[in-house]
């Protein structure tokens, strides 16, 4: 009979390294939790295999089993309409967690699909009540997590909902910038995994208009676009835009649906 395989033993500074870029990392970390109560949330939290480009990570009207976390990469959530059409819904960035929509119904009300290869870590929520016996908090800190991700998206669409072509791609951005810079990224150099017709899909523009802001922008040295890279030479310039309507409180999630009317600036 063969001896039993050693456990592998993964330190506290490794695991912590591990969760830096998760939004689960604040669930745990920052409460002062011991090594034996990170060693049992590592049970818990599912590390997925990477998803390719393409690759659905659950489907509309799926069962509700768990929240997600993206580690790497990005996802964009979607739902279709009765009529066979897709909204987009949101983008998901490193940190961000999906699936909270569907935690009143318990069914997903969007699918959420690969943009590129990626990496999610997942919280199975039937869970939740169980580790709370062992990491007293948890559960308010999710719930905070939660709010933060509703607060966020409700700023969102209140920032894009009346707004110009030119103002809404420039609070979108800004919006992204902030996204990155807060996950220790760079703001003014990023790539933009998502296509110009899904952002239009998202913010309500045609894909014309979407490349023709894209452009504009381009020509006042405001930004520039190689592909899917990005550059943001102006990012005051790019705020002024933004807010001059007034009222600009751009902050970062991947949020709520914008209205699909298209402007009349656009």
């Amino acid at each position: 009979m063969s001896a039993a395989q050693p456990h592998k033993v993964v330190s506290l500074a490794e695991f912590k390294a591990a969760c830096q870029s998760c939004s689960l990392f604040q669930l745990c970390l920052p409460m002062g939790i011991a090594d034996n109560e990170l060693a049992l949330l590592d049970k818990i939290i599912r590390r997925r295999r990477p998803l390719k480009r393409g690759e659905h990570l659950y489907q509309q009207g799926h069962s509700f089993q768990s929240l997600y976390a993206v580690r790497s990469g990005s996802i964009k959530t979607y739902a279709t309409t009765e009529d066979g059409r897709e909204q987009v819904t949101g983008f998901h960035l490193p940190g961000e967690l999906l699936g909270l929509d569907a935690i009143c119904t318990e069914r997903h009300g969007c699918a959420a699909v690969a943009l590129e290869t990626c990496t999610v870590c997942e919280l199975p929520y039937d869970q939740v009540d169980r580790l709370n016996e062992f990491l007293p908090g948890l559960q308010q800190q999710l719930v905070r997590m939660m709010s933060r991700e509703i607060l966020g998206g409700q700023a969102l669409l209140a920032l894009l909902g009346k707004r110009s072509a030119e103002e809404r791609l420039a609070a979108y951005l800004l919006n992204l910038s902030g996204r990155f810079q807060r996950r220790g990224l760079s703001g003014t150099e990023f790539i933009m995994s998502m296509s110009r017709t899904d952002i239009g899909n998202y913010m309500g523009l045609a894909v014309e208009t979407v490349s023709r802001m894209f452009t504009r922008f381009q020509e006042m040295g405001i930004l520039s676009v190689r592909r899917k890279h990005v550059v943001v030479h102006q990012p005051e310039r790019l705020r002024a835009i933004a807010c001059q309507s007034g009222g600009c409180t751009v902050l970062g999630r991947a949020g709520a649906a914008l209205p699909q009317t298209e402007t009349k600036n656009g």
